[in-house]
């Protein structure tokens, strides 16, 4: 049977609703008086206050008239600055000496100023110099900090408090998950039983109870045989008074039978409270009525608080430790997984680093439909399931279960590789699923009497205590060893570490499709040009032989028409080559620069026109970008319009040439002008017919302006075609 099932066998909400805090009595080894702030005179009280005070009439009687005008004084004072804690000495009627205790309960009415509630509580009947206690109490910190471990201040802890305290037995009384309790630690005098290792139901320590454990941190029976002495007198109409920071207050009869039952006459708690949570307790029990006067709770309160930072220490040097090995791992396993191959694969590369790094006894990687599976795991329907149950789960939070099937019924048919589970998910455009198991590790628990009679609800509706507290063992199956947190924290680390890591991958493998792309089409680019230079070389050498051979026919001609047609035509011919060739000189074939273009085009041009020429050209370039094809366009233009210029203006005689390229609001602006005669404007020619065409290739406008002297022929067109 599982600690789960026990619990819900028992019903803890009688225990749970008893109002211990508001018994309304007292213990009698001493008296409480409740106090008006104000008159400073008895309202309410409870305890032998007649046979310690010896007097009879005591309600509605100033303090000082009870305890004496020192304590009195010393009352009042504090009740005005709202202090509280101890007060003083004071010797009762018996000759013995009492502490007095002062603190706050809460009005009757709203409105009202709180209650001052006095203790009076037998002392130790010694004056116990304070630096001797402050020299145990210093001597047993520094015996649990030089514990190692932290079942060695827990050790250390149970030795100093038995010889702070002088009771039988001392028990470190821990706090489990499932609220149970379990003694870790052990010291006893002659005699006394052994309740080491021992666990105890939460039934044992109610909810209120634990509460109150937080509130007021010592609570001490010093005979669990003791008669109630009740709060007098009772008014119906007002609310009970709220004891729980009452050291005398009295306890839960059950708790007092209970005690009985375990053949415990005087008992002592000190809360053990680590981060604001109750840790555990330090449990004391004496076989014979004991008192721990109130200087003692006190040390005993200053060495709990103590001992909690001990544990809270030396706990989170452990933690610190595993953190830093665990974090070594994660780095280990990260830097060592295969890029180049799919994330589950390279995790299935590393199963042995990855079970090594929670301490697993199996593992399963699901990814892309498949489940692969390392050690001890369920069967692979088992895991599907599982992988199908986190799926569906919200959150990215790692799953972590020493008990699966108490949250997965189903998972009770693979408990005994299943038992424990620790998952993560990483999600994207390829879901992984990690799972970790352990396997069920079959226990045996020891308790203190059996936890399914722990507390009964008798004929009458009363509650009743278990009366044997004799070892009683029970076989605990369905479990696994408990991932620690911080196995859980690295799990989660290491899931968002292989999300980094998938992307990485993830654009690896981009960069390296992109680059086989880039490579593809330089090769082709190369090719391009190679064919384009090819292609150019022959281009050239065909124009070239017509160029010659309309030279050759030129010559056989007479100085007719046909001799001029001729020659016209091999101008003609050649500037066409001088276009081509200066425009596939370059590089890059497929984006011009039209200044640097046009420049050497010009250069060329006046080279073949002679050196005067070349002097007479003036040119003012803007940088602009076209493709090849118009850049041979607008070349070829430039070339016939040169060519006119010389032709017409001057008559085949050097003059000035300004030619002129601008670019605005992506248009074109390419001016040729010259200071000649003007008037050679379009005609019919084959000239002016050719530049008509280009410029209609273009989708250009070529105007004609009259210089006075000279003409000044301007090409617009747009750089981008689609624009």
């Amino acid at each position: 049977m599982t600690d789960s099932a026990i619990r819900d066998e028992i019903d803890l909400t009688d225990c749970d609703r008893e109002p211990i805090h508001v018994p309304q009595a007292v213990q009698p080894h001493g008296f409480l008086l409740v106090l008006d702030p104000e008159a400073q005179v008895v309202l309410k009280g409870a305890g032998p206050i007649e046979g310690l005070t010896g007097r009879d009439g005591w309600l509605d009687c100033p303090v000082a008239d009870l305890l004496g005008d020192s304590v009195a004084r010393r009352v009042r004072d504090m009740a005005r600055l709202e202090d509280k804690g101890f007060c003083g000495r004071w010797r009762a009627a018996n000759g013995l000496e009492y502490d007095v205790v002062v603190h706050y309960a809460a009005p009757s009415m709203s409105g009202e100023a709180p209650r001052v509630v006095v203790e009076v509580e037998q002392s130790s009947q010694q004056s116990r110099p304070g630096v001797e206690l402050i020299a145990r109490l210093d001597a047993a910190g520094a015996d649990m900090e030089r514990a190692g471990t932290l079942q060695g201040v827990s050790d250390q802890a149970a030795e100093a408090f038995r010889k702070l305290t002088g009771f039988d037995r001392v028990m470190i009384y821990r706090f489990l998950d499932d609220e149970a309790g379990q003694v870790v630690a052990e010291a006893r005098g002659n005699g006394a039983s052994s309740f080491l290792n021992h666990h105890f139901p939460a039934t044992d320590i109610p909810r209120q109870a634990r509460a109150l454990y937080l509130r007021n941190p010592v609570r001490v029976i010093p005979d669990s045989h003791y008669t109630p002495q009740p709060l007098r007198p009772v008014d119906p109409d007002e609310p009970p008074l709220d004891m729980s920071d009452a050291g005398l207050r009295s306890v839960s009869p059950v708790h007092l039978q209970y005690l009985r039952n375990m053949g415990v006459r005087a008992s002592a708690s000190v809360s053990i409270i680590v981060d604001d949570a109750l840790w555990g307790l330090v449990a004391c029990h004496s076989a014979a009525p004991q008192l721990m006067p109130y200087e003692i709770r006190v040390a005993c309160t200053t060495l709990a608080r103590n001992l909690a930072r001990q544990l809270k220490a030396k706990a989170d040097a452990e933690l610190y430790r595993e953190r830093v090995r665990l974090r070594r791992l994660e780095d280990e396993l990260i830097a060592r997984l295969p890029a180049e191959s799919a994330l589950d694969e390279a995790l299935a590369a590393r199963s042995a680093q990855l079970m090594e790094l929670v301490d697993a006894d199996g593992l399963a990687l699901i990814g892309d439909g498949r489940v692969v599976r390392f050690g001890h795991t369920p069967p692979e329907e088992g895991v599907a399931r599982l992988g199908a149950w986190l799926e569906g789960l919200p959150g990215l939070r790692p799953v972590s279960s020493s008990a699966l099937s108490s949250i997965l019924p189903e998972a009770e048919a693979w408990r005994a590789h299943g038992s424990g589970l620790l998952a993560v998910r990483l999600t994207g455009r390829a879901p992984v699923s990690i799972l970790w198991f352990r396997s069920e590790i079959v226990e045996t628990v020891r308790w203190a009497g059996n936890p399914e009679t722990a507390v009964k609800s008798g004929a009458s509706g009363a509650l009743n205590p278990r009366a044997s507290f004799e070892e009683w063992s029970q076989t605990v199956s369905g479990r696994a060893r408990r991932w620690s947190a911080a196995a859980v924290e690295s799990a989660a680390r290491l899931r968002d570490a292989l999300a980094d890591f998938a992307a990485v991958s993830q654009l690896r493998s981009l960069n390296q499709s992109l680059q086989t792309r880039l490579n593809e089409r330089d090769l082709r680019l190369e090719q391009q040009q190679y064919l384009m230079r090819e292609v150019n070389h022959r281009v050239q050498n065909s124009l070239t032989l017509v160029s010659s051979f309309l030279g050759l026919q030129a010559r056989d001609q007479a100085d007719g028409p046909a001799a001029v047609a001729l020659q016209e035509a091999r101008r003609r011919v050649r500037a066409v080559s001088t276009v081509h060739s200066r425009l596939y000189r370059g590089d890059n074939t497929t984006t011009i620069d039209l200044s640097r273009y046009i420049g050497e085009l010009v250069t060329d041009l006046g080279g073949s026109m002679g050196p005067d020429w070349a002097a007479a050209i003036q040119t003012d370039l803007a940088p602009a970008c076209v493709d090849a094809g118009r850049a041979v366009t607008l070349g070829l233009i430039l070339t016939e319009l040169i060519i006119n210029a010389q032709k017409y203006a001057y008559d085949g005689q050097p003059g000035p040439l300004f030619i002129t390229l601008a670019e605005a609001d992506d248009q074109l602006r390419l001016t040729v002008a010259d200071d000649g005669k003007g008037g050679h404007q379009a005609g019919k020619g084959f000239g002016s017919m050719m530049i008509r065409s280009l410029v209609g290739q273009l989708d250009g406008q070529l105007t004609y302006r009259d210089r006075k002297p000279g003409l000044e022929v301007t090409l617009k067109a747009r750089i981008d075609p689609l624009a």
